[in-house]
């Protein structure tokens, strides 16, 4: 069957399954280390001095509750009371333990709510961070990675953190505490019953830390198959059209199945191994508890006067027995927590340690005012070594200027436009604006004066008022519909059942291409740029909207600098200069009267353009 995935491969027959790529979203295999624990701990330190110590005191009332109370019953209960049968001694004892179990009671009960508000302010501040982080983060980055993939590690990854700070960091000191304290007690109680129970432990020691490392490679790849199976899911959905168009949903399911088993048996994997931790404590538990019985009777027999411990003793080290393996075996729920957080903290500190490509220099100036313009000074670029967009352009676009980039696809028009706005650095030469080199200005004070409308424009969830506000925040409600009436989108926008307010979707799907693209002239023109890019903004509008936008564009333009990139030529027949583009290089430029009379390439655009609309 096509499509259908090959056993133990992740690559599929069918040729247009190959689409899905992950060459970015590897496993990350570095060392267990704690610095890695203590950068995630950062997180924690603006609540090092209310919630954290909160949290830890009420730990401390609790666990040392717990471990008095054994070694009452043992040593003063059964020892003392019960032995000289002195019943008012043990009613003291009954009320004072229970007494003892009511305040660790009260103190579980706040350190659940201290930590559980605690981490959830460090997910959240996690988050806002590496959210904030990834905005400024250069093409070269969105590039190389599926939205899907971004959007596990913001969700999924930082969400299997919440179980670490919520209780984690706390149990795992909880039982640390508790450990010790038992150590100690039955250190104190009987030395030589404590070493034939301790026995266990090297051993305990030593395949736990054999397991580990594979017990963390597993959750790492559960990580890389969940980012798999959301940028699947990312693009089917949004891709849902094209799909259906050509009848491909078998085949789409097929390969999500493929993806999805392999999510699956990925889980399947990771649980199975961190499963066999659980069980190896309780063996434990069971040797230890054999120990305790045939050794601890052997001492009953012998007597504390021969060196052998009391009944009472006994009783203490029975009931610190089942709390030495549990907070063992909960450690060991512990560790495979960890290891899922330290899987998922790498991933994420992986996105916080990219550094956008475009940099901004320490003492980068502000282009207050700019004016519009622009220079390209022998300037190449290539988006990876194969692959040289630009060769040596040298351009002018004067103050004020319409200027059209033509050419075919992949001539270089949009990788022109986007050196303009900066979202990638030239490989060489220099790109500047009114004569600033725009490496050494600040790239908001740049991109704060540009604007730019492209062919596939992006509608927000929200209301229509808030899509065209969305070019200036601050804007009043009276220059949204000034801005919607000059770009000819008031018309439609009336006719919506609630005007400026009725709601859009994800993506505008509500609206048609050209109404959408009437919104996002809007958009820019409420901006308010210096620099205005059109990079093919009217070739989804039909010939009667295009009419409304040609009008439309001599207010939008007058007075700034304006880059059109068209395939439609007669869009650009009024700009002041032309630049015609063939694999990254310009073969002629002027205006179009003057390209015309050049008979050259431009004259070839445009002859073959007009017969094709003849034979139409």
């Amino acid at each position: 069957m096509a499509g259908r995935r090959t056993k133990g491969s992740d690559k599929y027959v069918s040729p247009h399954l190959k689409r899905f790529k992950y060459t970015q979203d590897q496993a990350i295999d570095k060392p267990f280390n704690w610095s890695q624990m203590r950068r995630l701990l950062e997180y924690v330190k603006p609540y090092s001095k209310n919630l954290l110590p909160l949290g830890i005191l009420a730990m401390l009332v609790s666990t040392l509750v717990r471990l008095l109370v054994p070694v009452l019953i043992g040593k003063v209960v059964i020892d003392v009371a019960i032995k000289e049968q002195d019943t008012n001694l043990l009613i003291q004892l009954v009320v004072g333990i229970g007494i003892m179990y009511l305040l660790s009671y009260v103190a579980n009960a706040l350190r659940i709510r201290w930590v559980n508000i605690l981490g959830q302010n460090v997910i959240y501040d996690l988050r806002k961070h590496l959210f904030s982080h990834v905005q400024r983060l250069s093409h070269r980055f969105f590039d190389s990675r599926s939205a899907g993939s971004i959007l596990v590690r913001i969700m999924n990854d930082i969400n299997s953190l919440q179980e670490l700070f919520t209780n984690g960091i706390i149990n795992l000191l909880m039982d640390i505490v508790t450990l010790f304290g038992i150590f100690i007690i039955l250190f104190v109680l009987s030395p030589k019953l404590a070493l034939a129970i301790m026995v266990i432990l090297p051993i305990m020691f030593f395949i736990s830390t054999k397991m580990r490392k594979r017990i963390r490679r597993s959750w790492q790849d559960v990580r890389i198959q969940q980012s798999r199976l959301n940028s699947h899911l990312n693009e089917s959905i949004q891709g849902i059209r094209i799909t259906q168009s050509f009848s491909q949903e078998q085949e789409n399911t097929e390969y999500f199945d493929g993806v999805n088993t392999d999510n699956f048996e990925s889980w399947r994997n990771a649980t199975k191994k961190s499963a066999m931790f659980r069980p190896f404590v309780e063996m434990s538990n069971a040797i230890g508890t054999v120990i305790l019985i045939s050794f601890g009777a052997y001492l009953i027999i012998q007597g504390p006067e021969n060196g052998g411990i009391t009944i009472g003793t006994f009783v203490s080290f029975a009931f610190f027995l089942g709390m030495f393996w549990e907070p063992i075996s909960r450690l060991g729920q512990m560790y495979n927590q960890l290891l899922m957080a330290m899987a998922a903290s790498e991933r994420i500190f992986e996105f916080l340690d990219e550094e956008p490509n475009v940099e901004e220099k320490s003492d980068a100036v502000s282009l207050e005012n700019m004016k519009g313009h622009i220079t390209f000074d022998h300037v190449q670029f290539a988006y990876d070594e194969d692959r040289i967009a630009l060769h040596d352009i040298n351009l002018e676009m004067k103050q004020g200027e319409t200027v059209a980039l033509v050419g075919h696809t992949g001539s270089g028009k949009s990788t022109i436009a986007n050196l303009i706005s900066r979202f990638y650095d030239p490989t060489k030469g220099s790109v500047k604006i009114d004569g600033h080199d725009l490496q050494d200005v600040q790239i908001h004070s740049v991109r704060q004066q540009i604007s730019v409308v492209l062919q596939d424009t992006f509608i927000f969830s929200g209301t229509i008022m808030e899509n065209i506000r969305f070019g200036r925040p601050d804007a009043t409600d009276e220059e949204v519909v000034e801005a919607a009436k000059v770009v000819g989108a008031d018309d439609f926008i009336q006719r919506l059942g609630n005007g400026y307010e009725t709601e859009v979707e994800e993506r505008g799907n509500v609206l048609s291409a050209g109404e959408r693209q009437l919104l996002s002239f809007a958009r820019a023109l409420l901006a308010n740029p210096r620099i205005l890019i059109l990079d093919e903004a009217t070739a989804s509008i039909d010939t009667e909207t295009e009419k409304k936008i040609q009008q439309a564009l001599q207010k939008l333009l007058k007075g700034r600098t304006a880059i059109i990139i068209a395939h439609r030529l007669s869009t650009i027949r009024e700009a002041d200069t032309i630049f015609v583009l063939e694999h990254g290089k310009i073969l002629e430029q002027g205006s179009h009267q003057e390209l015309m009379a050049l008979q050259g390439e431009y004259f070839d655009l445009v002859k073959t353009q007009f017969q094709m609309l003849d034979a139409m």
